[in-house]
């Protein structure tokens, strides 16, 4: 492990935390990326000599919380349901603590328009937008903003519902195409150059991803299945570049609240100006995902990088008596 994140590794002992549930699955759209990651989640922590025991998120699910002797919960669920401040509020009630963000926190970070809300008013650079309800927000946006534009679902990751656009009709087509996964519906300036995912774990902002596709953007089929996307650690930049993204990306997440762990997604363009598009609270954990990479770079495995995001939750814990 590098010395620069030599603290990140658990020191408590596995049995320390007590029985605990990975909550995984649950009803959103990405529903079968947290199933692999639960999957990957459980194994990792029950091979570490953890007391964990999986809970896939269904109708029961209350009744399970209830019956299950449970002292710590590992959130490993993706979007609306998990990830949107939901769960950590019930979690919060019956008093269990959870790995990641908070309620606030979780539940900015899943509002794409209220992230951007903050990190305009903060000064963090984010990509012009508008919000679309009606063919008249498009051809409006279409005016406002020029082509390409990229659409996106507000409350949805995993790239689900977006498309790049390069004209009016295009624009509406993926308008009615995206409000199909949600009522609220973002359009943003498309930003031309390399995409950087980075990695944050107990305060500290993990080496930077590169990431390299031949798809139009770093989609779903990108992020879970195709075999010719493209990682690079180091990232290419600088190290004075690279040093200012991750000065940016701390100062993204402080913005939004974020604890425990999460990733940002941010883009560079030609200029060399960089321009935040989201922050994940609970990341893709699959043999394709991002965080593990980031963590390897840093000289933590799997095994280490889950209990480092268990061992978080005790620090939250502590942090709020």
């Amino acid at each position: 492990m590098t010395a620069a994140y030599a603290n990140l590794a658990s020191t408590l002992d596995p049995k320390a935390f007590g029985r605990v549930a990975v909550l995984f699955g649950g009803k959103s759209a990405e529903r079968e990326v947290s199933l692999k990651s639960g999957n990957a989640v459980l194994q990792a922590l029950q091979g570490a000599g953890v007391d964990a025991f999986g809970i896939d998120v269904g109708d029961d699910f209350l009744q399970r919380l209830l019956s299950e002797k449970i002292d710590r919960a590992f959130i490993i669920l993706h979007g609306r349901g998990g990830e949107d401040g939901s769960m950590q509020g019930l979690l919060e009630c019956l008093g269990i603590p959870y790995t990641g963000s908070g309620i606030l926190a979780s539940a900015l970070a899943m509002d794409k328009l209220r992230t951007k809300q903050v990190w305009h008013s903060l000064g963090i650079p984010t990509p012009r937008h508008a919000v679309l309800a009606s063919e008249a927000d498009c051809i409006s946006a279409a005016t406002e903003l020029g082509f390409p534009l990229i659409v996106k679902p507000a409350h949805e990751g995993s790239s689900i519902g977006m498309a790049k656009v390069n004209s009016l009709p295009e624009l509406t087509a993926a308008w009615k195409d995206a409000s199909s996964y949600d009522s609220q519906v973002l359009v943003e300036q498309w930003i031309t150059g390399p995409e950087f995912t980075i990695a944050i774990l107990r305060g500290q902002v993990l080496p930077p991803i590169a990431l390299g596709t031949p798809h139009t953007f770093y989609d779903y089929d990108a992020k879970y299945i195709a075999n010719d996307t493209q990682y690079r650690i180091p990232c290419g930049l600088d190290s004075a570049k690279e040093q200012e993204l991750m000065d940016l990306t701390a100062k993204a997440c402080e913005a939004l609240g974020i604890t425990g762990w999460g990733r940002a997604d941010v883009m560079q363009d030609v200029d060399g100006q960089f321009w935040f598009l989201e922050v994940n609270t609970a990341p893709g954990m699959t043999d394709h995902s991002l965080v593990p990479m980031a963590a390897r770079a840093a000289g933590l495995d799997f095994q280490q990088l889950v209990l480092s995001i268990l061992a978080a939750s005790v620090d939250s814990q502590e942090s709020r008596g």
